[in-house]
């Protein structure tokens, strides 16, 4: 069996409140590691207390690579993170460190890892046609007629997730073909860098819940929707974008439209994170090459770092020839 020389990269993946990044610092204090953040709400400046993103003090003594880099006007996709993660990899192999991304967007560490099929670029007049079809129907109508069209499809994407079920039938649209079919197309090619996958993953649901709503009631305290209305006050963003779809500002969007009252906003935001959680959870567990930590076990940082540093220590040559 040949000996794999790629240069190590770690993944540190984990429901949303499990805990990542204050994991990811203390690592980063004991190994030579760079942070990149694997957040599709992270990308975005502006999106800072409803995105539980890392304080500035955090960040000055931890930078991570991928935080801030879009207006929430203009929308990221997996494809963009693709190219910017690689890169950031790269700079942090060249700096003599490993890469330890942390996050729990599944979406972008398999694009990253596994790459990409070879879809359409997104289509602006058709993607406001589906926009303006799903206010009119509802997004469940617009999940079933995925479901007719793309069963496979329709499994994998839930009813409220619209990003991607908007995506799945801009592509039939495109194409004439199920988004599954041309995702079991995707050209397979070796990724650069050899990795460890770390996950965190709770033993007790009930615990992660908890702790998600106990966040959330800390975000509207620290002026969560104070920054909302920040956002709303630009004039130039909507419902309809990217960043503004993510958990918690939908919801918090909507509640300043005054389409629900304070009670029905908070359950809701809540609500909608838990079930976040519980799809970030599935897809991990469908990972069977992850290490699984429980992060409410006394000790994590000193069980993780015991695993990491069999890995890290005495590491030579972390730069990725291609």
């Amino acid at each position: 069996m040949s000996l794999d020389t790629r240069p190590l990269a770690i993944f540190l993946m984990g429901p949303t409140a499990s805990g990542k990044t204050a994991l990811a610092c203390e690592l980063a204090d004991r190994f030579p590691l760079g942070l990149v953040s694997v957040d599709s709400a992270l990308v975005y400046r502006g999106l800072d207390i409803g995105a539980a993103k890392p304080d500035a003090a955090t960040l000055a003594r931890h930078p991570h690579e991928l935080i801030d880099i879009r207006d929430p006007a203009q929308p990221y996709s997996a494809a963009d993170f693709r190219v910017d993660a690689r890169a950031a990899m790269r700079r942090i192999g060249a700096q003599g460190r490993v890469p330890l991304l942390v996050g729990g967007t599944g979406l972008y560490f398999r694009a990253l890892q596994q790459g990409l099929s070879d879809l359409p670029e997104a289509d602006p007049a058709t993607r406001a046609r589906l926009a303006a079809e799903a206010r009119q129907l509802g997004w469940p109508a617009m999940h079933a007629r995925l479901a007719s069209l793309d069963p496979l499809a329709a499994g994998r994407i839930g009813r409220n997730d619209v990003q991607r079920l908007q995506r799945a039938l801009e592509v039939i649209e495109l194409t004439g073909r199920p988004l599954s079919e041309l995702q079991r197309g995707g050209a397979v090619t070796v990724f650069p860098w050899r990795v460890l996958k770390l996950a965190l993953l709770p033993d007790d649901r009930h615990v992660l819940h908890e702790r998600i709503a106990r966040r959330f009631d800390a975000m509207l305290v620290e002026g969560f929707l104070d920054e909302v209305r920040a956002l709303r006050a630009r004039g130039d963003l909507h419902a309809d974008l990217p960043a503004i779809r993510a958990v918690g500002y939908r919801q918090a969007w909507e509640h300043l439209d005054g389409r629900t009252d304070a009670a029905t906003f908070r359950e809701r935001a809540i609500f909608a994170t838990r079930q976040l959680a519980k799809r970030q959870i599935t897809w991990l567990r469908s990972d069977v090459g992850a290490r699984i930590f429980d992060p409410d076990r006394s000790g994590l940082g000193e069980r993780v770092g015991t695993a990491l540093g069999l890995f890290v220590d005495g590491l030579a040559g972390v730069m990725p020839s291609t």
